[in-house]
């Protein structure tokens, strides 16, 4: 199960967040992969960050799912492993950079909290998708700022894909569509849920039933 297109990509963007794994947990992958996420993103912020070799890893189980794995962070990695593409933080570099790096054809995305002018910039110069959040409470990132679930549907002016992170899980990720995201960014609703596969099935099936 894929998105519907890359123009208007829409379903699972699960988020591989090995900083809070004990260990590689690719059966976890496997699971999440198989159930229908269309999108995987490596986030690794250990000292021994990258795993080459756990990424090489990650990027075949998408390649056999017909998922696109993106790197967090660092597109000169993306670019040397030929990734699918890159998402990128405030302080992680040019948009333009990656896009001259990666190419007409790489998923570029942008954080951006509540900020719609940073949405706005990341798209002038080469994103593919904005991403808003956090929207709940969240493991991975308990500090980040609290977006409003508003902020998506004012963001579907911008005529971009949007993609909501920050505490989304099976109860609530309906809201989430609802209020305008075209894909769901999870990492421990996923890899920390007693059922990973089983978890990113109903999330594939709510963020695909949305619109």
């Amino acid at each position: 199960m894929t998105e519907a297109s890359f123009a208007h990509p829409r379903g699972l963007y699960a988020i591989y967040d090995r900083t809070t794994l004990a260990g590689d947990e690719l059966a976890r992958v496997d699971a999440v992969l198989a159930a229908g996420a269309c999108w995987l993103q490596y986030r690794d912020k250990r000292a021994s960050a990258p795993d080459r070799a756990l990424v090489e890893a990650l990027q075949t189980r998408c390649r056999s799912h017909g998922a696109r794995l993106i790197i967090n962070d660092d597109w000169r990695l993306a670019a040397d492993i030929e990734a699918d593409g890159v998402h990128l933080g405030a302080s992680d570099g040019s948009v333009a950079d990656a896009r001259a790096a990666l190419g007409a054809e790489a998923l570029i995305g942008v954080s951006c909290g509540s900020d719609l002018a940073r949405a706005r910039r990341g798209l002038n110069e080469g994103a593919s998708y904005i991403s808003f959040g956090r929207f709940f409470d969240s493991r991975t990132k308990p500090d980040a700022p609290a977006a409003p679930l508003t902020v998506l549907g004012e963001a579907r002016a911008l005529g971009a894909p949007i993609v909501a992170i920050g505490g989304i899980d099976t109860h609530n990720a309906a809201r989430v569509c609802a209020a305008g995201a075209d894909l769901i960014a999870i990492a421990g609703g996923l890899f920390h849920a007693a059922d990973s596969g089983a978890a990113a099935r109903t999330l594939a099936q709510i963020a695909l039933a949305a619109r």
